[in-house]
């Protein structure tokens, strides 16, 4: 049955903006002296960028101050996300859901300014659309605040909704919150407990209902 809410979360779900993440954190480590090691964004897909931040200077010994460290990210961030793309098959299922007349809203861990310029890249940045960032709420994910946030925000009770993810991360929090969740991984990899997993657009809208 076609629920009458779904919640996005934004990075690797709807928009395929993981690798611009990646290669972002690289150059700015690089730039810094700090060689990363290959699996350093798996171990960190889906975190805020504080919790990150933390990892960087507990393992690797990064010296920047958090705002300092943000601003080389993002600066690299910003200069190439005008290029980003929506996530294979994710797109045509947001605008299905939409001619059904469900309530959509993106729920991010990423911090406004990453929110508002990935939307603008693919189209989506639009006055009605309901969005929730990480400076939005007082806890991000997998705490469940940002999704009930989402629910406050549009009205709809959490049992009517589904959450959209692509991370363990973010899965938690979908179902912490109460939301039917489902976990469409860029990876074949293990979901939470209490996610639907699915591994292909296809899976997703048999999920969702849509034909």
């Amino acid at each position: 049955m076609t629920p009458k809410a779904v919640y996005w979360d934004m990075d690797g779900t709807l928009i395929d903006s993981e690798p611009l993440h990646e290669q972002s954190l690289v150059a700015a480590l690089r730039s810094v002296g700090v060689e990363p090691p290959v699996d350093l964004h798996a171990r960190v897909v889906g975190q805020a960028a504080r919790p990150v931040y933390e990892v960087l200077r507990e393992q690797f010994g990064l010296g920047l101050e958090f705002d300092d460290w943000i601003n080389l990210k993002y600066n690299h961030y910003m200069r190439h996300a005008p290029g980003l793309l929506p996530r294979e098959g994710a797109m045509e299922i947001f605008r299905d859901l939409k001619a059904s007349g469900v309530i959509q809203a993106i729920v991010s861990n990423s911090d406004r300014m990453v929110v508002d310029v990935n939307l603008r890249a693919v189209g989506l940045h639009e006055p009605a659309m309901k969005t929730i960032s990480r400076n939005d709420v007082r806890n991000g994910k997998p705490d469940p605040e940002p999704y009930l946030r989402a629910a406050w925000l549009t009205g709809i009770d959490p049992v009517d909704t589904v959450v959209m993810e692509d991370s363990v991360t973010g899965a938690i929090a979908g179902v912490a919150a109460g939301m039917r969740t489902i976990f469409w991984p860029q990876d074949r990899i293990d979901g939470p407990a209490g996610a639907l997993i699915a591994h292909s657009a296809a899976e997703v809208r048999e999920l969702l209902g849509l034909h």
